[in-house]
């Protein structure tokens, strides 16, 4: 290994020029999410991802591109855990000795000069995780090496796939490992690596069968042929490297030290110092393309972001600043409410009808169609009609249709009119406590106590407003007693009486009808809709906004302030990460 880390050490220094303007900036972007986790790890950067299966060399070939042995070494696995390592290219300054150092991610501003206590580390932090005996974990090592002497390039070691567990590997280790591979290599900002050693059968490589299936095309594949040197006498790897045996569109680079001599005519595809240079022209090509879109889903996070972090508002120190809160939530309350009532509000269903709407429908729809299903004549027989005549006329005949009895018939009929209009009560109160519960005010999500006090005192005002519509529902029932009706001659029949009785009843029944049609809507918009409008505010003043109940009303859910406080730090990583982009000039980005 030695002999091929120098060689590139020296080589590779002549190409740092290359490519030296975006992949910083992904480097830098990289930095910038490193100390968040959750939903911004899922953001995909532009990166090389290292495969290959164990002792396939990629090691080796990692070392060879830094031009130091830094990796753990061993017969078994020896990356356990995904190494993000971030090479940076340094150029010489007057008075820089050229030095190389190295950081770790979780040891932050402590360079390591001593390459063997990177390899040190590396094995440290990989047993943290994954213990002594073999075992691997998905957590990342971040390493960042900056040097002179090697080209900008983020590349992702990823553990080599094996078949056989060793030590206290679970049985699935073979499952688990490529799982982890393919979580890395399915991203479409992700430049495969496939490492595969020549003396191999290329077809049924691991490296490049996993990758074919993450990337179909072979578009964002590059192969990787090491051990060229020990390949059998007589034999070569020729017809590999010209993608002959699998195809890729990125075409292939041998690992060539001790025999190059033997591809003379293929130098363009063999050793360090192409590879480096290769990697390091497709990785910036590829950053360029992906810039825009990248630069556009971060802020459509920070825009998210920034719609959450409004839900949680800010830190309230002040007594003022707290009764300003609880009165512009009361006020928001509202104005909500009335919005609702009045078909303005933002929140508009698509699926039912809801607030004033849904209250029209019951007036125009549920209302008129139970008073027109009542029968003026349901349950009155003509032998009530006849027996209510004859009681009323005494031991006389009556030549008209006696008042009395009709006045007693009209009473019991008419009555059977409240029921409908109670209902039509009972159906608009449901809806006011329905829309009550739906109003929406972001900041009460953050005050459990004040939704509670808000919602008892809500619900007690519209309590409260029942009863004097009930009252005056009553009453319109109540006065709706005939006046004096004109008198009908009429023949002696009852058969007749009977009759004319009846269609007295029903004539005036349909007048009663028509007027509590008119009425009760009416009156339970008056009790009850406008009355809620009107008054709620001050009622809302009287019982919420008072001195000794702010800090009460105002208490946080447990979880809001760790909430808030895990959302600004995405917030400000974010904003970091866009002003980061916005700086990038525009002639790093594509030709529109």
């Amino acid at each position: 290994m030695g002999e091929e880390a120098s060689f590139s050490n020296k080589n590779v220094a002549a190409s740092t020029t290359i490519g030296s303007s975006v992949i910083p900036i992904i480097n830098r972007l990289q930095d910038i999410f490193s100390p968040v986790d959750g939903e911004l790890s899922k953001i995909s950067l532009p990166q090389v991802a290292v495969v290959g299966s164990q002792s396939s060399g990629k090691s080796s070939v990692l070392e060879a591109l830094v031009g130091r042995d830094f990796l753990p070494r061993g017969c078994d696995i020896c990356t356990r855990r995904p190494l993000a390592l971030m090479l940076v290219n340094r150029p010489r300054n007057p008075g820089d000795d050229g030095r190389e150092w190295a950081e770790f991610r979780h040891l932050p501003g402590k360079r390591f000069f001593d390459f063997t206590k990177v390899r040190q580390e590396i094995m440290a932090e990989t047993n943290k995780e994954a213990g002594s005996n073999r075992g691997v974990s998905e957590k990342q090592i971040g390493l960042k090496i900056s040097s002179p002497n090697v080209l900008n390039m983020t590349l992702v070691d990823l553990p080599g796939i094996t078949k056989v567990p060793v030590g206290d590997q679970p049985t699935d280790i073979e499952a688990r490992i490529r799982k982890m591979i393919m979580a890395y290599i399915r991203q479409e900002n992700c430049i495969i690596l496939a490492v595969s050693p020549a003396n191999s059968d290329l077809a049924t490589s691991d490296a490049l069968q996993m990758a074919r299936e993450a990337d179909p095309t072979g578009s964002r594949t590059i192969g990787v042929i090491t051990k060229l040197d020990i390949m059998d006498r007589g034999t070569n790897a020729c017809n590999f490297l010209l993608g002959k045996v699998v195809p890729l569109r990125l075409g292939y680079v041998g690992v060539v030290n001790r025999s190059q001599e033997v591809y003379n005519g293929l130098s363009d595809r063999c050793g360090i110092p192409q590879l480096a240079k290769k990697l390091n022209q497709i990785l910036e090509q590829h950053i360029r393309m992906v810039l825009p879109g990248l630069k556009s889903e971060l802020h459509s996070r920070l825009n998210a972001v920034a719609k959450e972090l409004q839900k949680y508002g800010d830190v309230m120190e002040s007594k003022a600043e707290k009764e300003t809160m609880l009165l512009n939530i009361l006020t928001k309350y509202c104005e909500a409410f009335s919005a609702m009532v009045d078909g303005r509000s933002q929140e508009i269903s698509t699926k039912e009808l809801s607030g004033g709407a849904r209250i029209r429908y019951i007036f125009q729809s549920i209302f008129v169609k139970t008073l027109e299903e009542v029968d003026p004549c349901q349950d009155l027989t003509d032998e009530d009609i006849r027996t209510a005549i004859q009681n009323a006329t005494g031991p006389r005949n009556a030549l008209f249709v006696p008042e009395v009895p009709f006045e007693v018939l009209v009473r019991r009929q008419i009555a059977r009119l409240l029921d409908p209009c109670l209902q039509c009560l009972r159906f608009v109160y449901d809806e006011l406590i329905k829309m009550s519960h739906a109003c929406a005010v972001t900041e009460l999500q953050r005050f459990p106590v004040l939704r509670r006090h808000l919602d008892d005192v809500m619900g007690k005002f519209i309590r409260d407003s029942v009863r004097p519509a009930e009252r005056m529902i009553d009453s319109l029932i109540e006065i709706e007693p005939p006046s004096i009706l004109g008198p009908l001659e009429m023949t002696e029949q009852e058969a007749v009486e009977i009759l004319v009785t009846k269609l007295l009843l029903q004539s005036y029944y349909d007048v009663v009808r028509k007027n509590v049609q008119d009425l009760v809507p009416k009156s339970i918009m008056h009790f009850l809709v406008n009355h809620a409008k009107r008054n709620l505010h001050n009622t809302f003043i009287q019982k919420l906004y008072r001195e000794n109940h702010v800090e009460e009303l105002l208490q946080e859910h447990d979880e809001v302030a760790a909430n808030r406080r895990q959302v600004k730090e995405v917030s400000l990583v974010l904003q970091q990460a866009v002003q980061t982009l916005d700086e990038v000039e525009s002639e790093y980005l594509p030709e529109t």
